[in-house]
């Protein structure tokens, strides 16, 4: 079974989703949205696994409202305007339903969900790379899905491969990208690199001290980062 939530600000393109979901007992309705605001919402809430959306709705488009989830869930786009279908493809939607459609053009939306080439993943990069200014969250693994996790909420960010370990108060998340495009992404007043395997949340040092020739910096956590040379002035010259 899984978990079905229309967004759509036309009452007839609601009606015709739900009309077309009745061939499918596997896809569950659990709510229905005519904005883009009370999408974000209600998807936060309810973690569906299928969204059907559309575009142009007030309050948020359709692309805003993939920036402020909790959780990625797979997209059908669903919309009366051509010119989006680049860009839903760009950002890894399972399809693009142009209306009005028919409901053989909705099956094989369906139908592409189970498709091995629709990875979430996908979906959460190209949005997360996308963001014009700083992210508020970030996408994490946790439990076999990806979650955001609020900025303000790391502690430091170990590198780990071609990923990234996310240290937080009381959990370690695994992010996809590495410590170098988060390092290009994230608000470096706030985030500071002290070491090539390292990067630090500045609001969350306990404590600097000298070590020989270096600095070590006490997190709020208890973990111990060791400065590197090469990042030597850049913490004397912001935290001395």
């Amino acid at each position: 079974m899984k978990k079905v939530l229309i967004a759509d600000d036309e009452k007839a393109g609601r009606i015709l989703i739900k009309e077309y979901l009745e061939d499918y007992p596997d896809l569950v309705l659990i709510a229905e949205v005519n904005n883009g605001v009370d999408a974000i919402t209600e998807i936060n809430r309810f973690k569906p696994d299928l969204v059907f959306l559309d575009i142009q709705m007030p309050g948020k488009t359709g692309f805003e409202v993939l920036n402020h989830l909790e959780e990625i869930p797979k997209i059908i786009f669903s919309t009366a305007y051509d010119e989006y279908a680049l860009k839903a493809f760009e950002v890894h939607a399972v399809d693009y339903l142009l209306k009005p459609y028919t409901k053989e053009r909705f099956k094989i939306a369906v139908e592409r969900l189970n498709s091995d080439n629709q990875k979430i993943e996908g979906l959460a990069q190209s949005i997360f790379m996308e963001e014009t200014s700083y992210p508020n969250r970030v996408l994490v693994h946790h439990n076999k899905k990806l979650i955001t996790i609020k900025c303000e909420e790391i502690i430091w960010i170990e590198a780990y491969g071609d990923y990234s370990k996310i240290h937080t108060i009381n959990q370690i998340h695994l992010s996809n990208f590495g410590i170098s495009d988060l390092e290009q992404k994230l608000n470096p007043q706030l985030f500071l690199r002290v070491h090539r395997s390292s990067m630090i949340n500045l609001d969350r040092v306990k404590e600097l001290n000298k070590y020989g020739k270096s600095y070590d910096v006490t997190m709020e956590n208890g973990d111990v980062i060791r400065v590197s040379r090469g990042y030597m002035d850049t913490i004397k010259r912001i935290m001395l």
